[in-house]
């Protein structure tokens, strides 16, 4: 494991995407690097972390005694509390509004006579109770909440000159459903957009879909671009005339590492993909199929529709997923099959599947099935 985490820390990337099964030892790992960058760096944490741990710092209150007059979620006091002071309700629910919570919070502070002292608690009533009543959320509900509370703390100035080194996040999806997978892959990349020039940011995930997803969108994504970078390389040429000459050349980098973690015998590997295939675009697959079958289609389903025709597209040379549409659907005049790429576009845009996640309209799904019903058959994906 100290040679894993050494790998990482001086991986010349600046993102590190880690695939690995559950019990393999991601948490440990995340644990791992966090004492190997304080021990290099004096014994301070130089970096912010999203972990197991990170959830236990949350416990309820349940205040039985008074019929839960009083129920909230306490904040165990921790290194994290002096930066709370940048912290406030409306930060956390920018994170948390693409989740569509059902409910409303305030933060209590530990201290009211110092607010320096950060939070103690939060207290959660329903969306539309001007009482607010306590309330207790689910489990679910809870994992959200704090995955949004740290997404907020890691925004804050306060870790400017202290532990701005790296974040370390490790599965923020468990026990959430797909659309809020989803969600969290789009936060993760906005995470990723902001900080990949400043910062090393590592996640790992025993999820295949948010791996996938994260995958597809540093290779080929709408900001891809982002996510590479321009080195200049000199190459020494030598002349007939027996001199060198120094050529300068542009090389195209990647600012990220995709990798999968194994765990054999006691050893620890982290090996490339050239071991195995990464079928993402049958998980895609079997995800909406999962929910055309099941009557859950959403919005959001569009986007991993015209992620799976992307990848098609460019399986077979094409730079586009219009190329795809007009394989399947050739029986069709071209205006039918522009109509169904601009509902594809139209429905894919992420403002349009993080405000919505009531069910499609009959003609939407139909279009949905027909795509995956004939791109199943032309291509004979075994699912």
């Amino acid at each position: 494991m100290k040679n894993i985490v050494q790998q990482i820390y001086n991986a010349k990337e600046k993102i590190i995407l880690i695939y690995a099964f559950n019990s393999t030892g991601k948490t440990r790992l995340s644990v791992e690097y966090k004492n190997y960058t304080k021990k290099i760096n004096g014994n301070n944490a130089v970096g912010v972390y999203y972990n197991a741990y990170s959830e236990d710092l949350f416990q309820w209150n349940n205040d039985e005694e008074n019929d839960n007059a009083d129920i909230k979620l306490n904040i165990i006091p921790s290194s994290l509390n002096k930066y709370h002071a940048n912290l406030d309700e409306d930060l956390i629910l920018d994170k948390l509004t693409p989740y569509k919570p059902k409910y409303k919070f305030f933060l209590n502070p530990l201290n009211d006579q110092n607010p320096e002292e950060g939070f103690g608690s939060i207290s959660f009533y329903l969306d539309g109770d001007e009482s607010h009543t306590p309330i207790k959320i689910s489990r679910g509900e809870e994992r959200i909440f704090v995955w949004s509370f740290f997404l907020a703390l890691f925004e804050v100035d306060g870790w400017a000159n202290v532990q701005n080194q790296h974040f370390f996040i490790d599965d923020p999806v468990s026990s959430m459903d797909d659309h809020n997978i989803f969600i969290t892959a789009h936060l993760l990349l906005e995470l990723l957009k902001k900080h990949c020039d400043n910062r090393k940011i590592i996640i790992t995930t025993h999820h295949m879909g948010i791996f996938s997803i994260l995958q597809d969108w540093l290779k080929k994504g709408e900001y891809s671009g982002m996510f590479k970078s321009i080195k200049w390389h000199e190459n020494n040429i030598l002349k007939e005339d027996g001199t060198n000459i120094i050529e300068k050349i542009q090389k195209e980098e990647n600012k990220y590492l995709v990798r999968f973690l194994e765990h054999n015998n006691g050893t620890y590997k982290l090996v490339g993909q050239k071991k195995a295939i990464h079928l993402y675009h049958l998980l895609l697959l079997r995800i909406i199929q999962s929910a055309s079958i099941n009557n859950e289609l959403n919005t959001y389903h569009f986007a991993l529709l015209r992620q799976v025709l992307e990848c098609v597209a460019s399986f077979v040379g094409e730079g586009r997923f219009g190329y795809i549409l007009d394989k399947l659907f050739g029986d069709e005049s071209a205006e039918e099959i522009n109509m169904k790429a601009d509902v594809i576009n139209a429905l894919s845009h992420d403002k349009i599947y993080t405000q919505k996640i009531a069910l499609l309209n009959e003609d939407n799904k139909t279009l949905i099935n027909n795509v995956i019903d004939r791109l199943i058959r032309t291509f004979h994906f075994s699912l």
